[in-house]
């Protein structure tokens, strides 16, 4: 039985900022045969104000309190107030087993407060899925800062892709118990635009170089996303349902009704699968490395045993369920860490077993699924260290006998990184060992730091982004002997992992839009000359990390300039560049960069150097390839790092012991 607050109606124009996340409309700026298709008015299902003195269905998750307060209110004099917390996933939870329609894009609004006293932390909107017995949680807006001072407007979009016999969407904490309220909640659905039928299909412009591929989940397996798919794409990869945490979460219990429903999806619709993914340092169950009584397994001969056979055993279960419905395997993924000397991650995999974790992996799918091709799988494989240190262990694996068939390269990039020139060298380093290449997971984002956050995408970075897959894919049709398939990481920007990572915003990484709708990404591959003329970007593409003498040096002879940026950063970790420019009349040999952070940072990992830390204190030293600093010569390199309380600018930048200006 519906709740008596529920309203059902169409919004206002002026609601419809509130209630939906806008879209990009691409007829302007992409001339099509007939115009599109122009979407109703988004349908308001659920509007929760608790002006009426009730909490309109919301309850508690646990043992919480859940009531209704005067003290503060977004708009009126009501709002929703959580106390008595006890668990970060405790909150106010709303049921919707009876409001949301399977297959229908649903955006959620709520406004957040901490409330009076409490310190600042991170909140997040979450959905729960029940059925037979079995919760599983989905996210529809990440970690998002909310103080007591302020409300942080909390809004994405969700569509409930399985069959559920519960079904409920909650506020919750990143971690801590702070009590927290809630105001204007709404939830409304936006009649979708039909699929377009007068524009050419994706798969069929690019027959003749590769196959094209997307990452799918179960919501793209029915009503109009399942259209759009079977239009354009050739192959599909299951984006989570192959992974070890979504097929075997505790040991010898195994859950098949994703993966079977999306892989039987593509064998009925005669779309190959790529396999994604069978090890990997991530979305592992933690039982999975640890003894039967909980202890957590070492590199005793006994422990790394029992984590091969382990791994034998899943690969043979899920290899083996699906035969020869999957012709290509990620069998590893992400395994590099180019600042290690051997290239190889530190993953709990490496420290237990060593190597033979990979050479168990590639043997048993080889046994298991003898025609699959397998491939080792792996992100910014364009940055030129780690894209040595795997075609090192590749070309090592493969004179051993391991029975690597291709690489996969990820190419997570956006509008501005990488050039072109640094995607092609990457596919040239390849060639000579003789596998396969694939780009296994592109998409590009409009964002290019972590500062960024656009309420609608600008029409200059769409135009941006859809040059850049023009200049991309243009590459690879050149290099179509190379490459077997290219695989974009969804299928539109309605769902993308970009909305969530780093941080909480709205993406639009790929081809079609929020309402599928092609964009002039799509027109980038298809038809360039339907594209705008180029606007001028709000940031301009660059080469990437080079060595270049085009600064005009400063008088005197030593003198060196530093320009620190972070280009991303997300609860807990960060990722920096920094550009060192020699500004002096000396040319320098062997570098080598340091400086001292202030508040406890952490590098895990850096490109286009050699990293040494000593607490505080950071050292870099070149690569074989960049150690030549000349005159007016630039150096650039970039990491990843960790943070806890700050991330402040570092501090003391100096070039072989001489003190850099910044900026």
């Amino acid at each position: 039985m519906r709740a008596p607050w529920t309203r059902r109606h169409r919004l206002l124009p002026g609601l419809l900022a509130l209630a939906c996340l806008a879209t990009v409309a691409v007829a302007a700026a992409v001339p099509l045969t007939t115009p599109p298709a122009r979407a109703a008015d988004p349908v308001l299902v659920l509007d929760a104000t608790f002006e009426d003195g009730t909490t309109q269905g919301f309850r508690s998750r646990a043992g919480e309190t859940v009531a209704v307060s005067t003290a503060v209110a977004h708009g009126g004099t009501h709002s929703l107030l959580a106390s008595g917390r006890t668990a970060s996933w405790q909150g106010p939870a709303l049921d919707l087993l009876d409001e949301m329609v399977k297959g229908t894009r649903y955006t959620l609004t709520v406004w957040v407060r901490l409330a009076a006293g409490q310190s600042p932390g991170q909140v997040r909107l979450s959905v729960q899925r029940d059925s037979g017995g079995t919760s599983a949680y989905d996210q529809v807006v990440g970690d998002t800062a909310v103080t007591a001072d302020a409300w942080v407007r909390l809004s994405g979009t969700y569509v409930l892709a399985h069959d559920v016999d519960g079904l409920s969407a909650y506020v919750e904490t990143a971690s801590g118990t702070a009590d927290l309220h809630i105001d204007d909640f709404t939830m409304a659905y936006q009649p979708t635009k039909p699929v377009q039928t007068d524009i050419p299909a994706l798969r069929e412009v690019l027959a003749a170089d590769f196959p094209i591929g997307a990452a799918i989940g179960n919501r793209q397996v029915i009503g109009d996303q399942a259209v759009l798919l079977r239009r354009h794409f050739d192959t599909v990869t299951p984006g989570n349902a192959l992974k070890w945490d979504a097929t075997q979460p505790t040991e010898g219990a195994f859950r098949w009704a994703d993966a079977d429903t999306q892989v039987g999806f593509a064998t009925d619709n005669g779309l190959a699968v790529r396999g994604h993914t069978l090890v990997w340092h991530q979305q592992t169950p933690a039982w999975v490395f640890t003894d039967t009584d909980g202890t957590p397994l070492t590199s005793e001969p006994a422990d790394k045993a029992l984590l091969l056979s382990r791994l034998e055993a899943h690969i043979r279960a899920v290899v083996g369920r699906y035969g020869d419905a999957i012709g290509v395997w990620d069998v590893a993924n992400e395994v590099i860490d180019e600042n290690q000397s051997d290239g190889l991650r530190r993953s709990r995999w490496y420290e237990i077993s060593g190597v033979d974790y990979l050479r168990t992996a590639f043997r048993v799918a080889r046994e298991v699924a003898p025609t699959a091709k397998l491939y080792v799988n792996d992100y910014n494989t364009n940055v030129p260290a780690k894209r040595d240190k795997l075609r090192d262990l590749v070309s090592r694996l493969r004179a051993e006998g391991v029975p690597i068939d291709g690489v996969g390269h990820q190419m997570h990039v956006n509008v501005q990184w990488p050039s072109i020139a640094e995607t092609e060298a990457m596919l040239r380093a390849f060639i000579p060992l003789g596998v396969e290449q694939q780009v296994t997971e592109m998409d590009v984002s409009i964002y290019v730091d972590n500062g960024e956050s656009f309420p609608t995408p600008p029409a200059d970075r769409l135009l941006t982004q859809a040059y850049r897959y023009r200049d991309l894919f243009a590459l690879y049709r050149r290099y179509a002997d190379e490459l077997t398939s290219v695989t974009l990481w969804g299928l539109a920007d309605d769902d993308t992992w970009l909305d969530t990572f780093p941080v909480a915003r709205k993406d639009a990484p790929l081809l079609f839009d929020t309402e599928l709708q092609a964009k002039p990404a799509y027109w980038g591959i298809v038809d360039p000359t339907r594209i705008n003329p180029t606007p001028t970007p709000t940031v301009s593409p660059t080469a990437g990390p080079t060595v270049s003498p085009t600064v005009t040096p400063t008088t005197g002879p030593d003198s060196c300039r530093a320009a620190y940026t972070v280009t991303n950063q997300w609860p807990g970790g960060f990722q920096a560049s920094l550009k060192v420019t020699n500004t002096g009349v000396r040319a320098r040999d062997g570098w080598t960069v340091r400086w001292r952070f202030p508040d406890g940072q952490l590098i895990s990992q850096l490109w286009n150097g050699t990293v040494r830390q000593d607490g505080p204190d950071v050292a870099v030293t070149p690569t074989s390839w960049n150690s030549a600093l000349p005159a007016g010569g630039t150096v650039e390199f970039g990491f990843l790092g960790s943070w806890s309380t700050s991330n402040s600018r570092p501090v003391g930048f100096t070039l072989d012991g001489l003190a850099c200006a910044t900026g």
